[in-house]
């Protein structure tokens, strides 16, 4: 007769505050998603990542804030920049996958309530400054700097003005003109940012 010895159960006790922090960020990506900014509560969040608003309070100067840093993380893996040899291609796919977030994945309201936000609060314009805008627009700019180091941008093109056409274009229209835009502008921009509007005489 074969004899089952049971395993002791572990004690929960304390859980590490990476995993955490990992699903703070989780929940609070969950509601700004689908309830918006002010749905991102310390009080909400915390119920609903089982923590304590003691802890959302030692990590997170604002409810903005850790919002913003939510956002960040839920984007990340969705807008990653690739480098297939072609300029191009890769501005093409990754401006598709930033406005597909935008108008399919329903990022396009907590994008223009985080910058409306990060007007009036500090700690949102630090943190979306500087935990976002500032390293997205690097990724962009080492990517072209290597498409110019291959000739396949001019030796004088301003990086800085093709960054700005391609994705400033598309926050203009979202959160200034409010105009309805998708995935089919993403060509027209590449192009116009890559050849311009002149005509070849002009």
């Amino acid at each position: 007769m074969t004899q089952h010895v049971s395993t002791p159960r572990p004690g929960r006790g304390r859980r590490p505050a990476a995993e955490v922090r990992a699903s703070v960020l989780a929940a609070a990506g969950r509601l700004l998603l689908e309830d918006g900014l002010p749905a991102v509560t310390f009080e909400r969040v915390a119920k609903e990542a089982g923590s304590s608003k003691v802890t959302l309070y030692k990590w997170w100067p604002s409810p903005g804030a850790l919002a913003a840093e939510a956002y960040f993380t839920r984007s990340a893996p969705l807008l990653q920049f690739p480098d297939t040899g072609d300029i191009r291609a890769d501005l093409t796919s990754q401006l598709t996958a930033f406005v597909r977030w935008l108008v399919r994945d329903g990022a396009a309201k907590p994008v223009a309530e985080l910058l409306g936000a990060a007007q009036t609060d500090p700690d949102v314009a630090q943190a979306w400054a500087e935990q976002y805008a500032r390293p997205r627009r690097e990724l962009a700019r080492t990517r072209l700097e290597r498409a110019r180091s291959q000739g396949q941008l001019r030796a004088d093109a301003d990086l800085d003005v093709v960054v700005d056409q391609l994705w400033g274009a598309c926050y203009h229209r979202l959160l200034v003109l409010r105009v309805p835009f998708d995935e089919e502008l993403v060509p027209r921009l590449v192009e116009h940012a890559l050849h311009g509007a002149a005509s070849p005489t002009g």
